[in-house]
């Protein structure tokens, strides 16, 4: 599966466009792990615990993506972005979405 951020893929032509792709997962903050963010938020420094969870959501969200444009039977996801959103107090969504499509490479 070809993932790509652009409308396009350099070297690559769009045969058919199969529609929007999504995928989601919604994630709670650990209460220690919140709890020893306060402290680290104090003296300053990356919230790694944080940093994991946004990762672990990205990954997760991805192979859901990936998963509904393999139904379409696409190869290639353009125009990826990202989006989060609060869902309540300590829960925050994570949704990624593209176009699916079927991209062929281009002869030279």
């Amino acid at each position: 599966m070809i993932i790509v951020n652009t409308e396009v893929i350099a070297g690559y032509k769009i045969v058919t466009l199969k529609g929007l792709v999504q995928g989601n997962t919604v994630r709670a903050k650990h209460v220690g792990k919140d709890i020893i963010a306060s402290f680290k938020n104090m003296v300053g420094g990356e919230l790694t615990n944080y940093t994991e969870l946004l990762i672990e959501s990205r990954r997760e969200s991805m192979r859901r993506m990936i998963a509904q444009a393999e139904q379409l039977k696409a190869n290639a996801i353009l125009n990826v972005r990202f989006a989060t959103s609060s869902i309540a107090q300590g829960a925050a969504e994570l949704y990624v979405y593209g176009t699916a499509a079927i991209v062929e490479k281009i002869e030279e």
